[in-house]
């Protein structure tokens, strides 16, 4: 190919650059090829510069890269636009290999940037920032300097525009005239910037209704345009307005419906969806029509759309449950793939577990879309709930109920007959729940599951067996731990250690208790997981699922000298920042519990340029009845590097009232002054200096461990005979409502709402909030916490637990 370069032809040379790119990963020797670049690079044919350039830069590493350095500060400023432009996109390239090099091209950028090409002031713009992005103060000064002159390139004015953002987002400081800036963009003569300037301020976090409204404004006159483009811009910002700000988006709902005969269905189903989120109950019924007439019409990804807005209507409006439900079913038998079913799915089972009133309806859908769905994971997914939610259906009479279960038993076995071992599988599993809840029903039952029992696959086979075994014992304890609340260990963490106790040597029983419980997640987080848990795309197979926190920091923690002999680590809590985020030095604490130690990891960041912080630690004022066995410092921090220290403290020995408690905290370190560009230490001495940092609690969660209990009743009348009770009655004088109370009784004692519990009734002033959990040690908890509301909230709370001490430790933390 080197003898190409001997071609005048301008487009084969230019395809031979191309080829250059192309086979740069496999080539060995480009000296060559460098020089042939450098040559046309420097040379007189502008047709050839910017092309080589780019072809040079991605076969050079850090080493080739300062025989070049001159000619690429050449090459920035260069009067031609397209060879400038080539060399400031091709060292934002070269930051990723050599950012301390590129570093010195700042001035050859600055000068760019007054460049009157709308791209090459763009790009530049581009490399500063990079360049600078590392250091707050300087991006600040950037910004300072560029909203006071006028950018002529509006790419650039929208990057500034966006860097301005994030400014805001980070800091506090300077943000009044940062967001002025922004509001200014808003009289802009170009349509990119004004839209961009509107985008940015509604997607401020801390943004308020009066600052939010001129943004509206003009989102709401694009919606009038007649350039399309525009027109599905401004549909689209204010459809994710309308989420966290419906009242701000109500100005727009006459334009909004104007929208709704929109030519272009995308628009127009982006209009009817903001109008679902911000309009009327009243209104309901009539867009659902007007949806209906095109949405066989638009994409599934715009169906995704409809359907998520219509999850937030069900949620808003719980008595039009009936109307939406019947609509989400249309939707389901028509054609669609996996994430558009899933979808609809998700929003059946959300308004079922929501609304009890809408469970029957939902659950007959559902029914009736497993008969034909095509998706295994899908119809997995659908039979768990059935025999989840199936056999909890409310109804007047016994009979009623009986005939349900029947129901929701024949679609079950429907699938044991024509479907993919998977869903037999599931099917079976499902058959089993309602032959643990429904004592009517389990002769029946058994009948089914002796059939399953001759199945061609192995885990049909072996399912069948175990769970008609279990219920042929009769026994109500065995139903409630091995057919409705399966295992909740964590699968990872059992597996390691079951390996480490078949590979020690010890003649004691393996005991599961000890084994971490697999974390429950949040709603956010349950949105993720359906996702990415065995769901299959057309691509192929999903990502897996994500691992949990414990999961996670249980291969972090392992290195650590002497960390095993602690055993599992039984939970990690969330991240509690000892500092501003402001600060010198920025420091975060993550607590990890274990049976009877806690490993206290302090992630520290040096913010200070021209220090060099070494054997940094945290000394800490332990409470009464604590011990510190150990820690490990951090060798080094430089300037801002992220490093770790960890403290090990014992709980108190019995006397677990002493476990929550307040340590005080000092960061303490060495300091060597040193110099800001290149990070090293002016003398090899330092000075011994110190930190405080906010003080650490160590709460009742945090030894705690979230449990799923599905049928909680059952449970808890087991637990009366095998467990320690104890009762006590509280004043909540500083809640003000029963919904207030609930939220701040499971945040406090970090246990797991059970069949619902933490949702009060709408017009309630009696609830029963019932929670499970694991106590460190894996010790099991219940509590119900029986609610009264007058002028402020009485509480009655019943604890049962094995171990008293727990019990105890509760009713008086509460208290």
């Amino acid at each position: 190919m080197t003898k190409l370069f001997q071609s005048r032809d301008v487009i084969l040379r230019r395809m031979v650059y191309l080829g250059i790119k192309e086979l740069s990963p496999i080539a060995d020797d480009v000296i060559i090829v460098t020089s042939s670049l450098t040559k046309d690079m420097t040379g007189k044919e502008d047709m050839y510069r910017a092309a080589a350039i780019r072809a040079l830069c991605s076969i050079t590493d850090a080493t080739m890269l300062q025989a070049i350095e001159r000619y690429m500060k050449q090459a920035i400023v260069d009067r031609n636009s397209a060879v400038s432009s080539a060399a400031l996109v091709s060292s934002l390239h070269m930051m990723k290999l050599a950012p301390d090099v590129v570093k010195r091209w700042v001035n050859e950028a600055q000068e760019a940037i007054n460049s009157d090409n709308f791209m090459v002031q763009y790009h530049a713009l581009g490399l500063l920032y990079h360049i600078r992005k590392s250091d707050r103060l300087a991006v600040t000064k950037l910004v300072a300097k560029l909203t006071r002159m006028s950018l002529k390139s509006p790419y650039a004015v929208c990057m500034l525009i966006r860097i301005t953002a994030k400014l805001i987002e980070e800091e506090d400081s300077g943000s009044d005239s940062h967001f002025e800036f922004i509001e200014s963009c808003l009289r802009h003569k170009s349509e990119m910037v004004v839209y961009e300037a509107a985008h940015a301020i509604v997607n401020l976090k801390r943004t308020t209704s009066r600052e939010l409204a001129p943004a509206i404004s003009v989102l709401q006159l694009f919606c009038g345009s007649p350039k399309p483009t525009l027109r599905f811009a401004a549909v689209r910002t204010l459809n994710q307005v309308a989420i966290s700000h419906p009242a701000a988006v109500t100005a727009c709902n006459l334009d909004l419906e104007n929208l709704i005969t929109d030519s272009n269905r995308s628009i127009a189903t982006l209009a009817i969806t903001t109008l679902l989120k911000t309009g009327a109950e009243s209104s309901v019924d009539r867009l659902m029509k007007q949806i209906a007439t095109f949405v066989s019409e638009i994409s599934d990804e715009f169906k995704v759309v409809v359907v998520q807005a219509i999850r937030a209507l069900a949620l808003k409006f719980p008595r039009k449950h009936s109307v939406l439900m019947n609509f989400l079913s249309a939707m389901l038998r028509d054609e669609g793939g996996l994430e558009y079913k899933a979808s609809i799915a998700d929003t059946i089972i959300t308004i079922i577990e929501d609304n009890p009133e809408a469970k029957e309806s939902g659950l007959a859908h559902l029914c009736e879309f497993i008969e034909d769905c095509e998706h295994v994971s899908l119809a997995v997914r659908i039979l768990h709930l059935l025999g989840k939610e199936g056999p909890k259906t409310k109804q007047p009479s016994r009979s009623i109920m009986t005939l349900l279960a029947v129901r929701y038993i024949r679609f079950i076995y429907n699938r044991v007959i024509l479907e993919c071992p998977s869903i037999r599988a599931a099917a079976v599993s499902a058959m089993a729940q309602f032959g643990a809840s429904c004592p009517d029903l389990l002769e029946n039952i058994q009948v089914l599951l002796a059939r399953c029992q001759m199945d061609s696959d192995d885990e049909v086979r072996d399912r069948a067996t175990y769970y008609s075994n279990i219920l042929s014992k009769q026994d109500k304890s065995l139903y409630n731990n091995y057919i409705l609340d399966t295992l909740q260990v964590s699968i990872p963490s059992l597996e390691r250690s079951l390996r480490e106790y078949t590979q020690g040597e010890t003649n004691e029983s393996f005991d599961i208790k000890l084994v971490p419980l697999a974390a429950i997640p949040s709603p956010e987080e349950r949105e993720v997981k359906h996702k990415a848990e065995g769901m299959l795309t057309s691509q192929g197979p999903a990502r897996p699922a994500p691992v949990s926190r414990e999961e996670n920091f249980a291969e972090k923690l392992s290195v650590i000298p002497g960390i095993q002999e602690l055993g599992p680590l039984f939970r990690s809590c969330e991240v509690v920042e000892l500092t501003e985020s402001e600060t010198e030095y920025f420091v975060r604490c993550i607590k990890h519990c274990y049976t009877n130690h806690m490993v206290l990891q302090f992630d520290c960041l040096n913010t200070l340029s021209d220090q060099l912080l070494e054997n940094v630690r945290v000394q800490l004022d332990p409470g009464e009845g604590y011990t510190i066995l150990g820690e490990i410092p951090c060798a080094k921090l430089p300037y801002n590097e992220t490093g770790t220290t960890y403290v090990l403290v014992k709980f108190p020995e019995n006397d677990l009232p002493n476990s929550i408690g307040t340590f005080g905290a000092v960061l303490k370190f060495i300091v060597k002054d040193c110099d800001p560009t290149t990070g090293l230490p002016d003398t090899d001495e330092g000075y011994d200096d110190e930190y405080m940092l906010e003080d650490i609690e160590i709460t009742l969660g945090d030894q705690i461990q979230k449990v799923s209990k599905v049928n909680w009743a059952a449970a808890w009348e087991e637990a009366a005979s095998t467990s320690i009770e104890m009762e006590d009655t509280y004043s909540l004088s500083t809640m003000n409502s029963l919904d207030e109370a609930v939220k701040n009784i499971v945040q406090f004692l970090g246990l797991q709402p059970a069949e619902r519990s933490d949702k009060v009734p709408e017009g309630k002033n009696v609830h029963t909030l019932l929670l499970a959990g694991v106590f460190r040690g894996g010790i099991d908890i219940l509590v119900r916490a029986k609610l009264v509301y007058t002028d402020s909230v009485t509480m009655q709370l019943t604890v049962r637990s094995p171990n008293a001490d727990v019990a105890e430790l509760i009713t008086s933390a509460v208290g």
